[in-house]
């Protein structure tokens, strides 16, 4: 029989085998397609009761029946069922992020959920999504009788793709999200980090990733089977996965499906999948560009901790304060003001309110205010969660008291309580209590050594930003950074939302300083430079999107550098935002829009290649000027990274710009209305 409302699509099947002239129900099925229904996905409940979904792309099978449910606490089995009912729900919504790549999200999808008893009498809901753009699913355990508590020993979804796939992915690990990616055939990815990234023999392209990781474990995918990927969560130190009670929601498993690789990006199913807003006055979140006492400490220039060499003292900051004020930077990033590195480490090491010696905060906040800049404060935990959690709300209220809006977090460590991993729910619970009292004290958040992102900056848009990705500060004291990275990184790791990657860097071979630089890191062999070119440097600040977006460089490797022009009053919120052309992993242009005015960015890989960009994105009939900020003739990131053009044009909509990219190269378009 067909359900037809408000455009949802629902098909129930009960296939039949006769035996004796006894009619055996063998498979119940229910599909649900997307609003223009180019997405299919199926439900289906086995006669024995195992519960599976399968996925079509425009009618071809994408995936193949994939594996759902639970193993409980003592082995106890949670995915045999029997059908109830269902609720179908459509959304059709627009909506205004506080800040984002777009200023209008549209949200627009079909939903089912299926309410399903076990074999015990146990109740568990299974919710899908099906939008253009891809699909999610996730479970519900409602209030019953006789379950409160839960604990999850294995989550059983599978996923089981259809067809030959090559894909870009990194190693799982429970305790960082620092790593190159591999692009390889998918049966050489046999235990990944999401977002995973894929691409089908058919060009069609896939990431999987997860939304609202809220009261649970994040999850990685396992190889099981030649086709198969099994659902992993990281544990806890018990060896216990998931420990909660009803009602419990599991986060959505997501998928996002393009027909070319800029669809990923462009894609706002992760955030979607996220709850509405929960702050009721969201005037103090303000996205920003930021330099920062920071980059000087990697490369071993100063330091962290009190002493001769010390990076956070009250006139360095002043000097940082003033060249932000004069650059119209609206932020300064200090990192090393507060008692305790010298104790990294340690049990308690870190005291959040108290600075060293050397740093006035009472008065280098007040001179910031007489700037116009705001102060970006730094906790650095170490790991050491259960310190923290003691210390956190006096921290933030202090931050308050001072008219600091806005704190950087630091997990550079082991967790503690010892034994815990990174991305486990202990952690997931730690990071979502900052994230909330945070948004309780007024504070925007810019977090390091992170849980993966999952949207949930709809639902606490103060939190800005994540690490969670190995960024710029890997190219000062190891191997680095391949370009082939961050030509990666916008399909991979920017699938799961905004990254702190810190570009910007002008002194790329790091020799500015190299007398005054003291090795500080075992991975440092003496060779560390950044593999870029100044063009490239620019066009990842543009590339790798972050509301809060650092200019990582020394404010004496910026000064009477004309490259910099394009990084004064650069936004870091958009109304639009394109993606050009793309090959994952080889080059990009993304460009983006700000009121009238439009920015693009443009970066390649170890590849030179010569890139045509059509400006028919551009209001017709209107008359634009074009900065042009691109790679020098003889630019290479190997032999003359430095080298850069910077040209201005006129142009209109039915124009093109012929780019030529050097290897590691780019280049940058401030494309300005013309009134």
């Amino acid at each position: 029989m067909i359900f037809f409302q408000n455009k949802i699509f629902l098909f129930v099947t009960v296939s039949c085998l006769f035996f004796s002239n006894q009619s055996i129900a063998r498979e119940f099925t229910q599909t649900i397609s997307s609003p223009s229904k180019l997405v299919e996905v199926k439900f289906i409940l086995q006669q024995d009761g195992l519960a599976f979904w399968s996925l079509k792309y425009k009618g071809d099978t994408i995936f193949n029946y994939s594996s759902l449910g639970f193993v409980l606490k003592g082995n106890d089995s949670l995915n045999r069922f029997r059908w109830i009912k269902n609720k179908t729900k459509y959304k059709n919504e627009n909506w205004k992020p506080v800040w984002g790549q777009s200023s209008l999200i549209k949200n627009e999808y079909n939903e089912i959920k299926i309410e399903l008893r076990d074999f015990k009498g146990r109740l568990l809901n299974f919710y899908m999504r099906a939008y253009d753009d891809g699909f999610a699913f996730r479970y519900e355990t409602p209030n019953q009788p006789g379950i409160t508590d839960i604990v999850i020993m294995s989550e059983e979804s599978r996923i089981s793709f259809n067809g030959k796939y090559e894909c870009w992915w990194s190693w799982a690990d429970y305790n960082t999200l620092e790593k190159l990616f591999y692009h390889t055939p998918l049966d050489s990815a046999t235990h990944v980090a999401t977002p995973f990234t894929l691409k089908r023999s058919n060009n069609v392209y896939l990431s999987i990733h997860e939304a609202a990781i809220e009261n649970y474990s994040t999850m990685t995918l396992k190889r099981d089977g030649e086709q198969n990927y099994k659902i992993n969560l990281a544990p806890w130190a018990d060896g216990t996965l998931v420990k909660t009670k009803t009602p419990m929601f599991s986060p959505w498993r997501a998928i996002i499906i393009a027909d070319k690789p800029g669809g990923l990006i462009e894609s706002n199913l992760i955030t979607n999948l996220n709850d509405t807003c929960q702050i009721k006055d969201v005037s103090w979140i303000k996205p920003m560009t930021y330099v920062g006492i920071w980059w000087e400490m990697h490369l071993g220039i100063s330091k962290w901790i009190l002493g001769e060499k010390h990076g956070a003292t009250t006139e360095n900051a002043k000097r940082y304060i003033d060249f932000a004020s004069k650059h119209y930077v609206k932020g300064v990033l200090i990192e090393g003001w507060n008692t305790g590195w010298e104790n990294w480490g340690k049990k308690d090491a870190f005291d959040f309110v108290t600075p060293y010696k050397d740093f006035n905060l009472k008065e280098v906040v007040k001179y910031a205010k007489t700037k116009g800049v705001e102060i970006i404060g730094h906790h650095e935990t170490g790991g050491d969660t259960e310190s923290y959690e003691k210390h956190i709300e006096e921290a933030f209220a202090f931050y308050k008291m001072l008219g600091i809006n806005i704190v950087k977090t630091g997990y550079a460590g082991p967790v503690v309580p010892v034994g815990e991993y990174h991305h486990g729910q202990c952690m997931v619970q730690h990071y979502n209590k900052v994230m909330k009292l945070a948004a309780k004290y007024k504070l925007m958040l810019d977090v390091h050594e992170p849980i993966v992102l999952s949207g949930l900056s709809r639902t606490y848009p103060n939190l800005m930003t994540a690490e969670g990705v190995r960024g710029m500060e890997w190219n000062a004291w190891s191997d680095g950074n391949p370009p082939s990275h961050t030509c990666t990184l916008p399909f991979t790791r920017g699938i799961a939302g905004p990254m702190d990657y810190t570009p910007g860097i002008f002194d790329i071979d790091l020799s500015a300083h190299s007398k005054e630089r003291e090795k500080w890191n075992s991975l440092d062999k003496g060779n560390s430079a950044v593999h870029s070119t100044i063009a490239n440097q620019l066009a990842l600040m543009l590339v790798l999107y972050s509301p809060l977006q650092m200019a990582a460089d020394l404010p004496e490797n910026y000064e009477g550098n004309k490259a910099f022009s394009f990084i004064e009053n650069l936004p870091t919120t958009w109304d639009e935002t394109k993606v050009i052309d793309a090959s994952i992993g080889e080059y990009l242009i993304i460009a983006r829009r700000k009121e009238n005015n439009w920015f693009v960015g443009a970066i390649t890989n170890e590849n030179k290649r010569e890139l045509i960009i059509s400006l028919n994105f551009l209001e017709n009939n209107k008359e634009y000027n074009a900065n042009i900020y691109s790679d020098g003739n003889d630019a290479d990131f190997e032999t003359n990274p430095e080298s850069l053009l910077i040209n201005e044009m006129k142009i209109v909509s039915t124009d093109s710009v012929t780019l030529k990219l050097a290897r590691g190269g780019g280049a940058c378009l401030k494309i300005k209305i013309i009134e």
